[in-house]
């Protein structure tokens, strides 16, 4: 989902949430179907129903806690509007995309520290998706007119806003404990959104 390279004079925060997402994101990214001779269109589109059921109310979660550290553009960082026109254009109409399945189990972000976990792993999910986007556009047809445009929801600007979150991680004080709190609800995002991909059946 995110680049696992490290920077130089990585800040603290985002060296310990890397260290503790590493495994998760490696297992992730070999189970993902997108590289698949056998995905069609018909996954494709099950697949991004299943990425709405997780960012919908994880979003909702996260922007509705009032406990984002300010600095963080919750309207330019919102990723939801952008699946469901995608879905849209795959076919779906609104009372179908309100039926949509929804994950339940959420991270409780209940602190400051928990929502910059959650907020690292939906950030890294962007970076790549230039390259998902051209191999969608060459084996399904998909691109950002008709039902890709969630997969390089940044476009050219995704550099930017990755750097710019990088920066913005780096201007929070957080304790040992704080720390840990980010950690723990980076790892459990991101073992979430397996098992809800998992659940929903579009994994390898």
């Amino acid at each position: 989902m995110h680049s696992q390279a490290p920077d130089v004079g990585a800040p603290p925060l985002l060296e310990a949430l890397r260290t503790g997402t590493g495994l998760l994101h490696v297992a992730l990214e070999k189970r993902m179907p997108f590289f698949s001779e056998r995905l069609d269109a018909q996954w494709y589109r099950r697949l991004l129903q299943a990425y709405f059921g997780f960012y919908a109310p994880i979003e909702a979660a996260l922007y509705d806690s009032g406990l984002i550290p300010e600095g963080f553009d919750t309207l330019l960082r919102e990723k939801t509007p952008t699946l469901v026109s995608d879905l849209h254009a795959l076919g779906l109409n609104d009372a179908a995309i309100s039926a949509l399945p929804r994950w339940t189990d959420l991270p409780t972000f209940d602190t400051p520290a928990a929502c910059l976990g959650a907020l690292y792993v939906l950030e890294g999910a962007t970076l790549g998706g230039q390259v998902l986007r051209r191999e969608m556009a060459q084996r399904l047809g998909v691109d950002a007119d008709n039902g890709g445009a969630f997969l390089d929801v940044y476009g050219a600007e995704t550099g930017r806003h990755w750097k710019a979150f990088l920066d913005y991680l780096d201007r929070q004080t957080l304790d040992a404990t704080d720390k840990q709190r980010a950690v723990t609800a980076a790892r459990s995002t991101f073992s979430g959104f397996e098992q809800w991909l998992d659940r929903q059946e579009v994994l390898l």
